[in-house]
């Protein structure tokens, strides 16, 4: 079966209707396959009697675009045909018509692409498995906006629409569109260049402006959704119109200009067609903008109509990315051949004769004002204008059909196709053209990548220097940008400065965009030059101020080579030597009455222990452990207690004689001689249970404190239980209270050694240590804290030998004399003398 008809659309944009009528009319061609078109032509969209002569060539450049756009569609179609390998023995024609730029205008000649084959109707039918409509597939059109309208009608009919000009994220969506594609990357490739520059020269305070339809909105909300995660601030965006004949277009011109001004930016990125992308320009530079770094897009970067604005070089520095595109071998010749053959009288018969196979009535494409366009117009455009897409496009649906029809080398089979079994040959086929290999990836576009463009002036003239590339990655020559700044560097657009390792961002004012930067306190540390705050540091380690990393913590207690240490070492070595020394006299002169009334024997057992209480400040230098911190309050109590233990019954025995006279040989018996010895055991007993009461308790435990220190974990013995340690030092305390009430008021005659005055001072001195102890003690978290505990327990046992035992050692070495019976005569002699007489 012989298809009659095989239709392939290209759809394009719209302007001045400029055409000579010949070549309008050779927009008509007759093929085994014919290839409809709408392009930028215009018709009646501009009245050339009305309009002023800037605005006439604004239309004459976007005709001469549309037009090249065009040309470069036949050009492929001619190549195809004349290839003997692509499709051997069939012939591809075109029918070629007209958007305006307009949704509607570009529907009705959509609406003719989908009637049935041969007619003028479409079939409402439950299943198109075998419809056959005009056309196979469709080409164009260029603007996105025209494409999301005409992509929902060709995807129903699952029609392959293969645009070279739409860009817009949203197309990618292959659910929505299954059967459009692209020649051309989509916004989010050139929104992912564009951060990156950004970046790269530490433009973070922008301003971005976008034409408000769907090609500018769509990418400025991609943009914008993408900057967000790359410390980029946006200071402004706003939208301009497209319809610049409008009354309020004007006005929003004016006040988008006034609050990029007001934003003091340096940076703005604009995403516009050349005309509002124009007018914007036009204004700024009417209304005095600051010199910016202006980022654009190959839809105005490459036009001509945006660098054709008077005074545009007063703009400041223009840089932006155009679509990495090859040539197109033989088309420049292909068009300066064309319009030679147009003059000739046989090209324009031919072309009516072809006018008038078409039928009028279904759609009016005749040109109503033509003959105005020479190859001198258009000659300036071929050289920016970018044919490529245009190309591939049309070489991507001839390489499918190639497929589908089963095609060799030499020859191709006459079968009918269905427009969707072209669908699965564009997903997978990849096909090359001209030297390189093209082919549709996951969202039906290709990314040939894309070059950085720079508007260099040179004597006046504008040309488009490339000053980077950009293909999953960006690299630029920054040695070849000359900013418009006075010494031709980068110029500086941040809100904030790009903070230094170890600061943090603090949002300041209203903009959350605005922050200073601060310092990272000590213990903490910035995780991520992403984050907002300082991350604390883990227990064991520790930072100092601005820090990204944290260390590990030494450890911190009383070490035996400090210089404290040092010093409290020698000062127990000298207590515990003056103890020594004290009970080598108190031994020697053991039955003197000096030593006899100050307790004989038990004074030994008092010094024996305040040597082992001096000598227990060992326990609290170096590195402490859970055993030394159990032993250390027991060790102290236990040598304070066997001291005092040997002071109750000489107070006892003091009191019953002062105080308690009458009483006093019935129980004088039981605080002398050798029961006196009975109380001391009794009271180290008591002691010792209560040390065994602390250990069940809750005994002092080692503390690791990461909190005292900023860089270095204590090592201290903490208390576990506070009524523990009072049980446990209270009863010593008791012990010292009873004998400070049985001695500080006994009086002694003139002449004679007051035993009981050195009780009374030994426990009073013992009580005033003891209260700042307690104090410093329960307040101290430091390595004090050991040497609060050593200093008290050498104070209290200076105290005790300098009140109780040095008196009576002077005595014994300076004054020998005062060792008498008399001097030193005890009191409970006395006592008994009196009751016998």
């Amino acid at each position: 079966v012989v298809v009659p008809g095989l239709w392939l659309c290209l759809s394009f944009g719209c302007a001045a209707s400029l055409s000579p009528s010949c070549l309008s009319a050779q927009f008509r061609r007759p093929g085994d396959f014919i290839l409809g078109g709408l392009f930028p032509f215009g018709k009646d969209t501009v009245n050339l009697t009305t309009r002023s002569e800037p605005t006439l060539l604004l239309c004459e450049r976007l005709f001469t675009e549309g037009l090249i756009w065009a040309l470069g569609m036949r050009f492929a179609i001619d190549q195809i045909n004349n290839s003997s390998s692509l499709l051997p023995g069939i012939t591809l024609g075109y029918d070629m018509y007209d958007t305006c730029f307009e949704p509607l205008v570009a529907l009705q000649p959509s609406l003719l692409f989908l009637t049935r084959n041969g007619t003028t109707g479409i079939g409402l039918l439950c299943d198109y498995t075998e419809y056959q409509p005009r056309v196979t597939a469709v080409i164009g059109p260029h603007k996105s906006d025209l494409c999301l309208v005409t992509a929902k009608l060709f995807s129903a009919f699952l029609i392959p629409q293969v645009s070279y000009g739409a860009s817009s994220e949203t197309l990618s969506n292959t659910e929505l569109y299954p059967s459009f594609y692209r020649t051309v990357p989509s916004d989010k490739n050139l929104v992912d260049a564009m951060v990156l520059l950004l970046n790269q020269f530490g433009w973070n305070w922008i301003a971005t402006v976008a034409s408000d339809d769907e090609y500018g909105r769509g990418a400025q909300a991609l943009f914008l959704s993408m900057v967000g995660t790359d410390n980029i601030c946006i200071a402004f965006e706003g939208l301009i119109p497209t319809d610049l004949a409008e009354p309020s277009a004007k006005k929003q011109l004016e006040n988008t200009v006034k609050l990029i001004n007001s934003s003091k930016v340096n940076v703005v990125v604009l995403f516009a067609p050349s005309l509002p992308a124009q007018a914007l320009l036009e204004h700024s530079i009417r209304m005095g903008l600051d010199k910016k770094v202006w980022i654009g897009t190959e839809a105005w970067m490459l036009s001509d109509i945006a660098a054709s604005t008077p005074n545009i070089q007063s703009i400041g520095t223009v840089l932006g990315f155009a679509m990495r595109t090859g040539t197109v071998p033989g088309f420049q010749e292909y068009v300066a051949e064309l319009f030679s053959s147009i003059t000739q009288e046989e090209f324009c018969r031919q072309s009516r004769e072809l006018s008038r196979l078409m039928n009028a009535e279904v759609l009016d494409t005749h040109c109503q004002q033509c003959g105005n366009v020479t190859l001198g117009d258009i000659w300036p455009m071929l050289r920016v204008t970018t044919v490529q897409p245009v190309q591939v496009a049309v070489y991507s649906v001839a390489h499918a059909l190639h497929k589908a029809l089963g095609c060799t080398t030499t020859a191709c089979p006459k079968t009918p196709i269905r427009s969707w079994q072209l669908l699965h040959f564009m997903n997978t086929l990849p096909f090359e053209m001209n030297g390189q290999s093209f082919r549709f990836d996951q969202s039906h576009g290709t990314n040939t990548g894309y070059k950085l463009i720079f508007w260099a002036w040179r004597d006046g003239t504008l040309t488009h220097l490339p000053v980077g590339d950009y293909d999953q990655s960006l690299y630029i020559l920054k040695s070849q940008i000359q900013f418009h700044t006075p010494d031709k560097k980068e110029p500086a657009s941040e809100c904030f400065r790009r903070c230094q390792p170890g600061q943090f961002r603090r949002i300041k004012g209203y903009n959350l965009c605005c922050y200073d930067c601060t310092d990272c306190s000590e213990n903490s540390f910035l995780s991520s030059t992403e984050s907002t705050s300082c991350s604390p540091c883990p227990r064991h380690q520790w930072a100092p101020a601005r820090s990204t990393q944290c260390h590990d913590r030494s450890e911190k207690f009383l070490f035996w080579d400090e210089p404290l240490a040092v010093a409290l070492v020698t000062l127990m070595a000298l207590t515990a030597a003056l103890s020594c020394v004290a009970a080598l006299l108190f031994l020697k002169h053991l039955q003197t009455p000096l030593v006899q009334v100050a307790g004989g024997g038990r004074s030994l057992f008092a010094l024996l222990w305040l040597l082992l209480q001096s000598l227990s400040c060992c326990l609290y230098v170096g590195r402490p452990s859970t055993t030394l911190c159990r032993v250390q309050q027991l060790s102290y109590a236990l040598s304070l207690n066997g001291c005092f233990s040997t002071f109750v019954p000489k107070a006892l025995e003091i009191t019953l004689v002062t105080e308690f006279p009458r009483c006093a040989p019935r129980l004088l018996r039981w605080v002398t001689q050798g029961r006196a010895w009975l109380l001391v055991a009794v009271s180290c007993l008591t002691q010792v249970f209560l040390c065994l009461c602390h250990l069940r308790l809750g005994p002092d435990h080692l503390v690791a404190d990461y909190e005292s220190l900023p860089s270095e974990v204590l090592l201290v013995c903490g208390t576990q239980s506070w009524a523990a340690f009072a049980l446990l030092h209270g009863y010593n305390s008791c012990l010292a209270f009873t004998c400070f009430l049985c001695t500080f008021m006994v009086q002694t005659p003139a002449k004679r050694y007051n035993v009981a005055r050195g009780i009374t001072f030994a426990t009073l001195i013992y009580f005033v240590i003891w209260i700042f102890f307690v104090v410093i003690f329960a307040t101290l978290r430091t390595v004090l804290r050991a040497v609060t505990q050593i200093c008290t327990i050498l104070a209290t046992t200076l105290g005790i030998l300098a009140s109780y035992f040095m008196p009576k050692c002077y005595i014994m070495v300076f004054r020998p004399d005062l060792n008498t019976r008399d001097y030193c005569q005890n009191s409970t002699e006395e006592q008994l003398e009196e009751d016998r007489q």
